[in-house]
């Protein structure tokens, strides 16, 4: 053991602490380069996918029994130096069967930490301790700074665990949405979506704020090598570099692809399905076009499974977002007032292709839902290689936001006016913008609302008007849309006065009910 990693792993002389010491394997050289080289070798042979120690083991290592299998805090690298950011490990469990292979690197080199029960406190008759000597980790975790403000052996700022999942926190200190090494056929009819894993991971040096990760992404079609540059300021963020390989033909590729769950908001709520008014980690997809058009799409929890495609080139940019950032929406301890806005930021060209959002139904908050993901236009075969690089953002809002005010709220009624019959078969949309030249706009001055619908028509009925809460800026417009059949509607709005912009684009899927 060289002598900075034997400073860092270092028991502080206490005897039983020191049998928490990580054991670590030989040395053995490193690169980004050699792990793209890896990648594309075994791209072109069978795949063989990570070790599952014990299985029937494993399968008794429930929910409940994970939950007890706690890192100890003095096992942890960096614990006590080089670095700043201590780095624990999850156990592997009924849930997290896959083994992944983690390194510490030192300059060139890469040695393996070898999985032993000592760095786990569990109980005495925990069914874990019949695991094999070396079985493995399930994942990782980058505790706070040492010597920051919150306690960094309770507090975390990014986890991977499961698949080639991960997820950071943002800048309210709360977890959220996650993301993914990539998508492979989400939504795809007749074919089981594939979810490859990150098997290798290596550890890099700290540069301030900034860690190093590297891993080797793995499943039945895809072998690749990932770099991430993960940074801890206001909230995270990522610079990703990926270099993928396919080993078989894939329909629905997705690239940088964002998960997070949408059950109910304040624009459609079933009666009495739950106490609480909202209940979501993500109310919307935003998206910067190429062109520099500002979107806002409001999620759904569809009747049936359903993918969106916005087509560009050379995105700007594009995220599940959080607007929504009132406690009293939701009302629960959970915080889903705190949750993290996600923006995927694209470094480079990355040509022509679309941002699909997959929206899949649900009836509880312990599904993930939603997927928006970078699909590119030419089909991706077996053989293609793909080399990529974005940062990724966990904040409280969008990072770059632009000058025009936007949708905060998508409320659906019946049509028709109060004290009237309603119509049957017509809906009432109210559509709230805030921010922006509304705040600046003239007394006097009504914005216009431009509307577009892909069937159906707009009735006579329609309003805009500044929404009586005495915040500036804040405004709100109704129309009616009468639709015949159950098949979705693409609806758009803006406002404007005169031939000036005043807001982001709604862009609305409508599913008649």
């Amino acid at each position: 053991m060289s002598a900075s990693i034997a400073a860092g792993l270092a028991a502080r002389g206490a005897p039983a602490l020191a049998a928490a010491e990580l054991k670590l394997g030989p040395a053995k050289s490193f690169s980004f380069e050699s792990l793209k080289d890896e990648a594309r070798r075994m791209a072109r042979e069978p795949y063989a996918g990570p070790a599952r120690p014990a299985p029937d083991v494993l399968e008794k290592i429930d929910y409940d029994a994970w939950g007890k299998i706690r890192f100890d805090a003095d096992a942890a690298p960096f614990a006590r130096g080089p670095g700043n950011f201590p780095v624990m490990f999850f156990h592997l469990g009924r849930y997290f069967q896959k083994a992944v292979d983690i390194y510490l690197l030192e300059g060139a080199s890469a040695r393996q930490i070898v999985y032993d029960q000592s760095y786990f406190e569990m109980p005495a008759d925990s069914v874990a301790r019949r695991l094999p000597a070396g079985a493995g980790f399930a994942g990782f975790r980058f505790q706070e700074a040492r010597d920051g403000a919150l306690d960094w052996r309770k507090n975390d700022w990014v986890a991977f665990l499961g698949a080639s999942y991960f997820r950071a926190i943002g800048e309210l200190h709360q977890y959220g949405l996650s993301a993914r090494g990539v998508a492979l056929d989400p939504a795809v009819g007749g074919k089981a979506e594939e979810f490859p894993d990150y098997t290798k991971v290596f550890i890099g040096p700290e540069d301030g704020e900034t860690v190093t990760v590297y891993a080797v992404l793995e499943g039945p079609s895809i072998a690749g090598a990932c770099k991430f540059l993960m940074t801890r300021g206001k909230g995270v963020v990522m610079e990703i570099e990926q270099a993928l390989f396919l080993r078989a033909d894939v329909a629905r590729f997705g690239l940088a692809p964002c998960t997070s769950m949408y059950w109910f908001s304040e624009t459609r709520k079933p009666t009495a399905i739950d106490w609480r008014p909202e209940v979501h980690d993500s109310d919307g997809l935003a998206l910067w076009t190429g062109a520099g058009e500002r979107l806002w799409r409001p999620l759904n929890n569809p009747p049936r499974v359903t993918v969106s495609s916005f087509a560009d080139e050379n995105p700007r940019g594009f995220g599940l977002m959080q607007r929504d950032r009132e406690f009293n929406d939701y009302g629960d301890g959970v915080y889903y007032d705190r949750r993290p806005s996600l923006w995927v930021e694209p470094l480079g060209a990355w040509g022509k292709g679309a941002v699909q959002l997959v929206e899949i139904p649900t009836d509880d908050e312990i599904h993930d839902n939603i997927v928006a993901m970078w699909v590119p236009a030419a089909p991706a075969k077996a053989g293609g290689e793909y080399n990529l690089r974005y940062r990724l953002h966990w904040l409280a809002d969008e990072p770059f936001p632009g000058p025009l005010a936007r949708c905060v709220a998508t409320r659906l009624g019946n049509g028709g006016q109060p004290g009237q019959p309603r119509p049957r078969g017509v809906r009432k949309f109210l559509v709230e913008f805030l921010g922006g030249p509304l705040v600046s706009i003239p007394f006097g001055v009504k914005p216009e609302p431009v509307l577009w619908a892909s069937r159906g028509a707009f009735t006579d009925y329609r309003l805009t008007e500044a929404v009586p809460d005495g915040v500036p800026g804040h405004w709100r417009t109704q129309f009616d849309l009468a639709v015949d059949g159950d098949e979705p509607v693409e609806l758009r709005c803006f406002l404007r006065a005169g031939e000036l912009v005043l807001t982001e684009t709604w862009s609305c899927q409508y599913h008649p009910f």
